[in-house]
């Protein structure tokens, strides 16, 4: 069984547990799970937001002895400033936390475990990882990885690429790390590869200079959906027939529904879902109103979204 199918197990039979449970459990006393979170500065975290509303909303319903505070924060200063003031006036019993860095955030959130409160972390992880009590993200090695054969399939192991960058991270690290093993097992050349940032104006900006720079391009990678719009957008405005694939990941709203809908430039994608957010709430949760312990890492994998299965990863209604 794969990470992916093997957390989602862990998820269901989590929420299984809080149903019969809870009613038992849950009475006992009153809880305070607080969710730290970046703000919706860009698509992704834009997601996480959405999710995080949904699960506080689930939670308190299916509990109303169970209280979540949610707080955003625009930079990794305002998230540590959050963070000690609701540790400053709240009596917490978890902190899910998705910090904007790990250095930073170490030592506040450490502090916070100092007072007896479960930690679950999301995403990105804390530079000292014996802090965490539990830990939720995605495989972004495998989402560079997979991409990476799928794409060498399609192309016969031959052929010239150039690939986007996000920002200088760990997760872009893994992914640029994923996706160049593989393509170095073949004779697909990188012609470029640079930095935009996760930003779609930015990639938009970046891939115009790629078409003026290459006469031909079989492929383009952009590590993350974002980009990849800024990227389909350059190349439609440019009128470039040679791109045969233009490929993302996360599993953005809009590239998913190019999948469903059988685009053949871009048809597939590889998830790093912002609703790994909600897992992480719901399997805090659990530890408390199901007495259900939840510690140790999960990690999702990365399976490639396929016109047969892109039902699974499509929300209709999240801004990403």
């Amino acid at each position: 069984m794969n990470a992916y199918k093997n957390a989602a197990r862990m998820l269901a039979c989590a929420a299984a547990l809080m149903v019969p449970l809870g009613a038992v459990h849950a009475q006992d006393r009153d809880i305070t799970i607080a969710v730290s979170i970046p703000a919706a500065t860009h698509g992704w975290t834009g997601g996480v937001v959405y999710h995080a509303e949904q699960a506080k909303a689930e939670v308190e319903a299916a509990f109303p002895n169970v209280e979540v505070v949610l707080s955003t924060a625009s930079s990794a200063s305002a998230q540590v400033s959050a963070l000690e003031d609701l540790s400053a006036t709240r009596d917490l019993d978890a902190l899910v936390i998705l910090p904007f860095t790990s250095e930073e955030l170490t030592g506040p959130v450490e502090q916070v475990k100092a007072n007896g409160t479960f930690i679950t972390v999301v995403d990105r992880g804390l530079a000292d990882p014996e802090i965490q009590d539990l830990y939720v993200a995605g495989d972004n090695i495998a989402v560079g990885a997979n991409t990476a054969r799928w794409l060498s399939e399609q192309l016969g192991g031959e052929g010239d690429i150039v690939v986007l960058r996000g920002i200088p991270t760990v997760i872009d690290d893994e992914r640029i790390q994923g996706f160049t093993e593989v393509i170095e097992q073949t004779n697909i050349n990188i012609m470029d590869i640079q930095y935009a940032n996760w930003n779609q104006d930015q990639a938009f900006t970046l891939m115009q200079d790629y078409l003026a720079k290459y006469p031909h391009i079989d492929a383009v990678w952009a590590n993350d959906d974002d980009m990849l719009l800024g990227v389909i957008e350059a190349v439609d405005q440019a009128g470039r027939e040679d791109i045969r694939f233009a490929l993302g990941g996360n599993g953005m709203r809009q590239v998913v529904e190019m999948v469903m809908e059988g685009n053949e430039r871009t048809p597939i994608s590889t998830p790093y879902p912002p609703s790994m957010i909600k897992s992480a709430i719901y399997m805090t949760a659990a530890q408390f109103s199901a007495q259900a312990p939840m510690r140790g890492s999960f990690l999702l994998d990365a399976p490639l979204i396929t016109p047969q299965n892109a039902d699974q990863f499509y929300y209709p209604d999240s801004p990403f």
